[in-house]
């Protein structure tokens, strides 16, 4: 079944850098929803309902519902999560409006299948990812939840690029449109461990 989220709210009177700090001391996170034609709306929500939504990856790349206290539900995406930077708690958040025949820019995260069992890892390859999400452009009925990219025939020596990736119908990925093709993940040689001569060196150090 495919994960819903649900996001607790209240519109907040208050802002600035004090109120924030009695908001997270109250056990609250403050947050903002902004888009469309509509001003930003500072609200505030419950940390143990933010904490324990965001403890899933999928919270990141799903239409989420913000239930704001005395309005309709608001569907919405996380555009972004600021955390402390030493005790990674979670310091406000940022959601965006969504509408039905809008597009948006959602970050969707890259599961890698069938890694142990690739051609070039078996050969001994070392997989080396160069990316694990990737920005996606499409509409709301079209935003995956994730994007599977399969590496069983991927050789040494070989890459997979994101013209490769397989994506929902209508749904591009943004870097594509802006003429990259970067690779997303390969495979490298195997390392070459040194000889004897490698061993005694070290033999030597430790002595």
């Amino acid at each position: 079944m495919e994960a819903s989220f649900e996001f607790e709210a209240e519109v907040r009177s208050q802002t600035g850098t004090r109120a924030a700090r009695r908001l997270r001391r109250e056990l609250k996170v403050p947050a903002v929803l902004y888009g469309g034609e509509e001003q930003p709306l500072p609200l505030v929500l419950p940390k143990p309902q933010v904490d324990k939504n965001l403890e899933q990856e999928a919270v990141y790349s799903h239409i989420l519902t913000l239930k704001i206290a005395g309005q309709e539900p608001v569907q919405a995406i996380l555009k972004e999560v600021q955390r402390h930077p030493s005790k990674e708690s979670v310091l406000h958040l940022d959601f965006q409006r969504i509408y039905a025949d809008e597009e948006i820019r959602v970050h969707v995260p890259l599961h890698f299948i069938n890694e142990e069992t690739s051609v070039g890892v078996k050969k001994g390859g070392i997989v080396n990812h160069h990316l694990v999400e990737v920005e996606v452009a499409c509409l709301p009925s079209q935003l995956p939840e994730f994007i599977e990219v399969d590496l069983a025939a991927l050789d040494v020596g070989e890459s997979i690029h994101l013209s490769e990736l397989k994506l929902p119908e209508g749904a591009k990925v943004v870097e594509l449109l802006h003429g990259t093709d970067a690779a997303v993940v390969s495979i490298l040689p195997p390392r070459i461990e040194a000889g004897g001569e490698g061993e005694e060196a070290e033999g030597e150090e430790e002595a």
